[in-house]
């Protein structure tokens, strides 16, 4: 069975309280909630999820996606933030955290990038090893929503992880994002399942409700991931068109297999 989270930054309308968006969730059979980072709710947004009986699935665990991985003179400040959030994500129960690999850089190979994303996890993939905490490098759209961002196909982030081979530095497949980028959704997961440690899920275009609406067969998709016994979160980070409990309900059934 897929466990589902909820990325409730996106989801969470200004006139709905934390509290009531995770008892819903939970009403409805989620597993777990989502961050986006350590801001000021962080600790109300734990003890509401655990309130609920809900898990924190993920947090973003540096920086933005301007700069990062992919510049050696980064490596040591995100080495120092990511290990700050795997501490914290080790002490919260939190399994995932988000890591970026900075935008295309003009005097840098897309070769010489993928050994120097690489080389920036390995600094501290065994710390995430020792904490029991995953590094999953996202996936982006450079086409739509991030310019320039260069993780932005599966074969490149693939590059990477297996470079630093570590059980605990993982790919997060943005099913939206990849959609827009390359297609072949269900066989590009297939083929790469074992790279994957998180996936995050929204309709194209609009990065809307995952439903009949949008070009996304997610039925198929779901009943794709199930196949392949991958027993890590499928979160929803997607923009409600109309009441969000409603749209959860229906995100969930699509994925409850």
């Amino acid at each position: 069975m897929i466990r589902q989270s909820v990325c409730y930054p996106i989801m969470k309308p200004e006139d709905m309280t934390c509290d009531a968006l995770f008892a819903a969730c939970s009403e409805i059979g989620y597993a777990a909630v989502e961050l986006w980072g350590r801001g000021e709710d962080f600790d109300e947004v734990v003890d509401a999820a655990s309130k609920h009986d809900l898990a924190v699935a993920s947090m973003i665990g540096h920086g933005d996606a301007g700069g990062a991985l992919n510049q050696r003179e980064y490596h040591k400040a995100v080495e120092a933030d990511l290990r700050k959030s795997i501490d914290i994500a080790a002490r919260c129960g939190i399994r995932g955290l988000i890591c970026f690999s900075g935008n295309r850089q003009p005097d840098i190979s897309d070769e010489d990038a993928i050994e120097t994303t690489a080389e920036g996890l390995r600094r501290i993939a065994p710390y995430a090893e020792q904490k029991g905490v995953t590094l999953n490098l996202e996936l982006l759209n450079s086409k739509v929503d991030h310019a320039g961002y260069q993780c932005d196909h599966t074969e490149w982030g693939v590059a990477v992880v297996e470079r630093v081979n570590s059980p605990r530095v993982k790919l997060l497949y943005d099913i939206y994002h990849m959609q827009i980028m390359e297609g072949d959704i269900i066989r590009t997961i297939r083929d790469n399942i074992q790279w994957i440690g998180h996936f995050h899920t929204a309709g194209v275009p609009g990065r809307q409700d995952p439903d009949e609406t949008q070009e996304l067969n997610y039925s198929a998709i779901a009943k794709a991931i199930a196949e392949t016994g991958y027993d890590a979160y499928v979160g929803h980070e997607f923009s409600p068109r109309g009441d969000v409990v409603e749209a959860l309900r229906t995100a969930f059934a699509i994925f409850d297999q």
